[in-house]
């Protein structure tokens, strides 16, 4: 391996390891209770080299948000020639699924993960602005060079939705009591509903006939 390569390495175990003591903290104590310098010191690094790492203190939690939108880039990008973009999440949100990802929402662990986030405003808060970087990833990747940008831009949070939708699905079942594997089999048909919808829209669903609509 290279020098750069090395030196990449080691960002990435360096980054991993306060993202852990970090995590471990949090879940213990509660997001708002731990102090970023408590985490530096409880990963015997500076308060600096945390910043580094994780420019906001949220981030340090939700540290899967990178990969998460690295994936879906990739997944678009490197789709195969004839595939839709659609048929490549949908390929993608699955194989997460098969493979136990934790960012297919269906795994072990997740509930005490998620009981930490809801219970912490600024937590929450950052969620939704990773669901808006989300978005603006998704316009560069599915069309750069758009002429018509409007309607990448709606393509984009379209499908945005649809990843983000098909990943609480699983955690609000998992936070009801639904035992993993349960949910791991129910994910398969979601995944596919939510991409169907994506992919045929939602018709005339629930159009009223006229007989149900009372008089005046």
């Amino acid at each position: 391996m290279t020098k750069q390569g090395l030196r990449e390495l080691k960002k990435q175990e360096t980054r991993k390891h306060i993202s852990d003591v970090a995590t471990g903290l949090f879940m213990a104590r509660g997001f708002d209770n731990v102090t970023v310098a408590e985490v530096a010191e409880a990963a015997k690094v500076s308060k600096m080299t945390v910043f580094n790492y994780f420019p906001r203190k949220e981030d340090l939690f939700l540290d899967r948000h990178a990969d998460r939108v690295a994936d879906l880039e990739r997944a678009i990008t490197q789709r195969q020639p004839g595939e839709s973009v659609a048929a490549a999440l949908r390929r993608q949100q699955q194989e997460l699924l098969a493979a136990n990802h934790p960012l297919s929402g269906a795994f072990e662990g997740v509930i005490v993960f998620w009981r930490v986030l809801r219970a912490s405003p600024a937590l929450v808060s950052r969620m939704h602005e990773q669901g808006a970087e989300i978005r603006a990833a998704l316009v560069k990747a599915l069309d750069p060079d758009s002429a018509d940008p409007l309607r990448t831009w709606l393509v984009a949070a379209q499908v945005a939705a649809t990843v983000i939708s098909i990943f609480e699905v699983a955690v609000d079942q998992m936070l009801d009591g639904v035992p993993v594997a349960e949910v791991r089999r129910r994910q398969v048909r979601v995944i596919d509903d939510a991409f169907d919808l994506l992919e045929k829209g939602i018709g005339d669903y629930g159009a009223r006939s006229l007989d149900s609509i009372p008089d005046r």
